[in-house]
């Protein structure tokens, strides 16, 4: 009761989410990638409150519409996987202009079965390395192409286009150069940025 002696409403307590957890997805299985050197980097410079947690690819058998109907185990806990992670993240080498085929795979089962596209509405972000000057940029154009149709949320910028020189990454994932940890840093916080803005609102219990 108000000072008025009026009822006053009952304004619930909103809930803030300040922790959430980001799946990334590594497009090379090569045991000696430059890219998944990159992923741990995203690890290690993620801000306070923001887990990576990897999705992993290399046992996916190879996709056919074959599977449709009765889904292999591994595929329908990659699928689980990326629908419950808040945000993703899609860290891919440059093969031939293009993306690696076992990531298009990877993709192609995270669309089936249809209707069932497991980025739909996912806030992901797209990055990748190698030692060329343009950096994977032709590849993750194409990987954004895809994503796309997928009816993923894509972020726009920061665009992730990293050159890698000798030294830039340890093996541990740790960065040698300030700079390149600081723009890593800022693609997960704008991936953060749209995972908030994009989440469905709150409705408080009856």
């Amino acid at each position: 009761m108000n000072a008025s002696g009026l009822f006053a409403p009952v304004i619930p307590e909103r809930i803030i989410v300040t922790e959430y957890t980001i799946g990334y997805i590594v497009g090379s299985i090569s045991s000696t990638s430059i890219n998944r050197r990159l992923a741990k980097a995203l690890e290690k410079v993620a801000p306070e409150g923001v887990t990576l947690k990897e999705i992993p690819i290399k046992d996916l058998p190879f996709y056919s519409p074959d599977h449709d109907g009765n889904f292999p185990e591994v595929a329908t806990t990659f699928k689980t996987a990326i629908e419950d992670a808040d945000g993703m993240i899609i860290v891919t080498p440059e093969y031939s202009r293009s993306i690696p085929g076992v990531l298009k795979n990877a993709l192609d089962w995270s669309a089936r079965p249809y209707g069932e596209a497991s980025f739909n509405d996912k806030p992901t972000a797209v990055v990748g390395t190698s030692q060329g000057g343009i950096a994977t940029a032709a590849g993750q154009q194409h990987l954004r192409a895809v994503l796309l149709h997928y009816n993923a949320l894509v972020l726009g910028q920061p665009e992730g286009y990293i050159q890698s020189t000798p030294g830039l990454f340890e093996e541990d994932g740790t960065v040698t150069d300030e700079g390149t940890a600081e723009f890593l840093r800022s693609i997960i916080e704008a991936l953060v940025t749209l995972v908030a803005r994009t989440a469905p609102a709150e409705v408080p219990a009856a």
